[in-house]
């Protein structure tokens, strides 16, 4: 079920409504209840993997509680753990993994004998699980709700968290529905506690909420949407472009991405906010890092933590001399990579910010050992965010080109670097639709860097603004029923 929909609008309003008129009892089985139908709206038959995936985490959580042995906890652990990746594996890494040894076997002059997903799976089941063209489907969200899986496994093993007796409230941990799909993903001491909370209604929070997704849902539809026409034309058949045109779709698409997930972050942290929940802050104006780290403290801030407490400190961290923080940093880049998917290209946009990340590393280490300061100015503080920008920007390059070969993804760059301002520029626009998308655009950045979140305190300064989104979304909006972008992860 996509945000973007009338029928969320629908099953949110009939949801929060029944929410609100029953005890603590009905509030966690009814949320429960339409989370798997929320769910299931994608494709039914995975509700069962989920199911499957939350039965054995919650009675390992359990059985490590009680395991006074650390070796015995230890291997629970483990066994939730390869339970969790193995699930995450298989459907989302195997047909990457089977393609890539075939092509690597086929090099050295074998025959590629790996069979793809499909052909494990039987008749009967395939039908359910496949697409028309024979290959499997991903379970929508399947990084994320595992990932938050995993936390809680690994948070009771490190007696940061107590095991959950309660079933109901801990498969809810998992599936609730406003953060199901693309997160933020969270951890067990936010959320489990809120579950067995009683929330009263509160008029302001419930402001808070309606506006956040109002707004979240105008940068999908308004922005995200309308700059996805200029990016969708120009990459779907990127030979056919010169420079520019590729330039300003990359540049689009800086926007799109945020504008897209972003805005999906909004809708679930302000639907969670209507009821009473809190949930994580998942972005915080990234484009306006002044390097790569301060991007990645701002951008998908849900998913960075949870690599630097679950992976980067486990590797070892910062503990193990400068050498093995920067090897332990590039692998965290390069797994942060391979999770968005199964692509080379995912990986290298991974592997560019873990090299962005060591060579700052490394600038930083240079300049205090050298004594030098640089001045904290203006013109100092502009040249860092535009540098930022432009090296995240190129990164997203191969982020787009996820579904079509790394040497396309390098052809764009290669036009984009040797473009001519003599070329023309090619999109689906005309001047003035061209010009809207860049106000849009400045919009965006005048009103984050003021307001990150839209005054509600008045209640007719808040209607005033709800009807007014509202209004600009529906006659502005592009209504094509656009999935989100991290929906495929």
């Amino acid at each position: 079920m996509l945000f973007n929909s009338i029928q969320f609008l629908i099953f949110f309003a009939v949801v929060t409504l029944a929410y609100f008129s029953l005890s603590w009892r009905g509030r966690w089985m009814l949320l429960l209840a339409a989370s798997c139908y929320f769910y299931m709206v994608f494709k039914p038959i995975y509700l069962l993997v989920l199911f499957g995936t939350i039965v054995i985490d919650y009675f390992a959580g359990i059985w490590i509680e009680k395991a006074s042995d650390q070796r015995r906890r230890k291997a629970l652990l483990v066994i939730s753990l390869i339970s969790n990746i193995g699930i995450l594996a298989f459907f989302k890494y195997y047909d990457f993994l089977q393609d890539s040894v075939n092509q690597l076997l086929t090099t050295v002059g074998l025959r590629g004998f790996i069979p793809p997903l499909g052909g494990l799976i039987p008749s009967r089941i395939a039908e359910w699980l496949t697409n028309g063209a024979g290959q499997v489907i991903l379970p929508i969200g399947l990084s994320f709700h595992t990932f938050q899986a995993m936390s809680y496994t690994i948070e009771v093993y490190r007696h940061n968290q107590p095991a959950e007796r309660h079933f109901g409230i801990y498969a809810l941990y998992v599936m609730f529905y406003p953060q199901l799909v693309a997160g933020p993903i969270e951890r067990p001491q936010n959320m489990l506690f809120q579950y067995h909370s009683y929330f009263k209604y509160d008029f302001e929070q419930v402001k808070e909420g309606l506006m956040q997704m109002a707004f979240g849902l105008f940068k999908k539809v308004v922005i995200a949407d309308r700059l996805a026409l200029v990016v969708d034309y120009a990459y779907n058949n990127p030979t056919e472009h010169n420079g520019l045109t590729l330039l300003v779709a990359t540049f689009f698409f800086t926007f799109q991405i945020y504008c897209d997930f972003s805005g999906y972050s909004d809708i679930a942290i302000g639907a969670a906010r209507v009821m009473g929940f809190t949930l994580m802050e998942n972005f915080h104006r990234p484009y306006e890092a002044r390097s790569i780290s301060d991007f990645w403290g701002r951008w998908h801030i849900s998913l960075s933590t949870w690599f630097r407490d679950y992976l980067y400190i486990p590797l070892g961290g910062n503990r193990r001399g400068e050498g093995r923080r920067q090897l332990n940093l590039f692998t965290v880049f390069l797994v942060s990579g391979l999770w968005h998917g199964a692509s080379w290209n995912y990986v290298i946009w991974g592997g560019l910010h873990g090299l962005y990340s060591v060579l700052g590393g490394l600038r930083d280490k240079w300049l205090r050992k050298k004594a030098i300061r640089l001045p904290n100015n203006l013109l100092i503080t502009t040249l860092s965010i535009l540098a930022t920008f432009g090296l995240v920007m190129l990164t997203w390059v191969f982020f787009r080109n996820d579904k079509a070969p790394v040497g396309q993804a390098f052809m764009i760059l290669g036009r984009i670097f040797t473009l001519s301002w003599s070329d023309s520029l090619r999109i689906p626009f005309n001047t003035a639709e061209f010009v809207f998308c860049l106000v849009l655009i400045l919009f965006l950045l005048i009103k984050e860097h003021f307001y990150l979140k839209i005054p509600t305190q008045s209640t007719p300064t808040f209607f005033g603004l709800l009807v007014l989104i509202a209004f600009l979304t529906y006659f502005l909006g592009v209504f094509t029923s656009n999935q989100f972008i991290y929906f495929q992860f």
